[in-house]
């Protein structure tokens, strides 16, 4: 028994259960009202009257988390009566996670604290294509470097060491893959990786709970924890435009990866019969358009293409928010935003709506969008994004 509805208008907090095997749930619901609240902090009465739990049950929980380092007292809130309240606070630093950004031709790995500020980074270049034992190599050795820093270890097994509260190591590259079981399938241009259990693979390894995503779920559910619109339920697409060409798709406020988790794929949708030939196998794709168009300098061309595929995009699921991303886009941001505005806005004079178009932002956090997302695939749980 659970309830899923907020407590107050527009909370944006589901109600709590006070039920024991709910534990885990409840304890989710308080860390994000703590995390929420920030350095100011937030009352044990305000967290029951935000989540429907019972004034004892918040205590209990709250004397859990603090026991185990996760909250401190924040200091004392005047009341409209009785004693000042003691306000509790989330400790960024009582725990972390690593997001790794496996792109084809590089490598990024962040730390970040429990309120996902980034506290140390590695990037590099890498080859995907150089096989697996190389590519594990690699992650292993930029998880470790970053881990570091806060006193982690490489036993001789191979681990890392658990006491540094590291909550796991999140992977994002791009797709296909199998999100729920962390199985690549046949990356384009890289077919040798179809099949491979990349998450087991690393598990083992690092001795840590590893997930992996799609690089454009990953900015997804990074850019859904850190946004109003994520927060208010909202629906964007984050598109991101690099050594590839995908889509991240936010609905509701949570990440829409499909029944088969291969939502998203949006670079492969062909928008010219007949046209130049794709790694995919088809021809004409919006991928091998666009970043042609780019390679040979034409950038407007190729924020058009990218305009009318976002308008395909904006058409099919009537999203409110387009947020572009990735190195490509970084290279020429007004340009591509001014692009995209463009199709969009004639798109939506044809269709009688100009007055309310579609807004297009580059995305924040830059290049590390990706990487930080990776990271929430392990923080989002904490704190009640089951959608990770």
């Amino acid at each position: 028994m659970s309830a899923t509805t907020g407590t107050g208008p527009g909370s944006g907090v589901s109600a709590g259960a006070n039920l024991g095997v709910l534990r885990s749930h409840n304890t989710a619901l308080v860390l994000g009202l703590l995390r929420d609240a920030g350095a100011e902090g937030i009352s044990r009465l305000e967290i029951a009257e935000r989540t429907g739990l019972t004034p004892q049950a918040v205590s209990k929980i709250t004397a859990r988390l603090r026991e185990q380092g996760l909250a401190a007292e924040a200091g004392r809130r005047a009341s409209t009566g009785g004693k000042p309240r003691t306000v509790l606070r989330l400790v960024p630093e009582a725990g972390h996670a690593v997001g790794v950004h496996l792109d084809r031709d590089a490598l990024r790995v962040v730390l970040v604290d429990l309120d996902g500020t980034v506290v140390a980074e590695r990037c590099g270049e890498l080859d995907l294509g150089a096989g697996a034992e190389a590519v594990l190599g690699a992650v292993c050795a930029g998880v470790r470097e970053v881990a570091g820093g806060l006193g982690a270890g490489a036993p001789a097994g191979g681990g890392l060491d658990r006491a540094v509260s590291l909550l796991g190591v999140g992977v994002a590259l791009p797709g296909p893959l199998d999100h729920a079981r962390g199985v690549l399938h046949r990356v384009t241009g890289f077919p040798e990786w179809d099949g491979f259990p990349l998450r087991d693979a690393l598990a083992e390894r690092l001795g840590l709970p590893v997930a992996v995503d799609k690089d454009t779920n990953a900015a997804a559910l990074g850019l859904a924890v850190g946004s109003e619109e994520g927060a208010a339920g909202g629906s964007f697409a984050y598109l991101h435009l690099g050594t590839g060409l995908g889509a991240g798709l936010v609905i509701g406020g949570s990440v829409h990866r499909g029944v088969r988790t291969g939502a998203g794929e949006f670079g492969h949708q062909v928008i010219q019969l007949d046209g130049p030939l794709c790694e995919c196998g088809n021809r004409g794709c919006v991928e091998v358009l666009c970043l042609g168009a780019a390679a040979r300098g034409e950038v407007a061309e190729a924020a058009r293409v990218l305009g009318v595929a976002a308008g395909n995009l904006v058409g099919l699921l009537d999203i409110d928010t387009v947020l572009l991303g990735g190195r490509t886009v970084a290279g020429a941001p007004e340009a591509y935003v001014r692009g995209v505005s463009e199709v969009l806005g004639a798109r939506a004079h044809r269709e009688g709506t100009a007055e309310d178009p579609v807004p297009v932002r580059v995305a924040p956090r830059g290049e590390r969008v990706v990487a930080e997302g990776a990271a929430q695939l392990l923080l989002a749980p904490l704190f009640g994004r089951g959608d990770a």
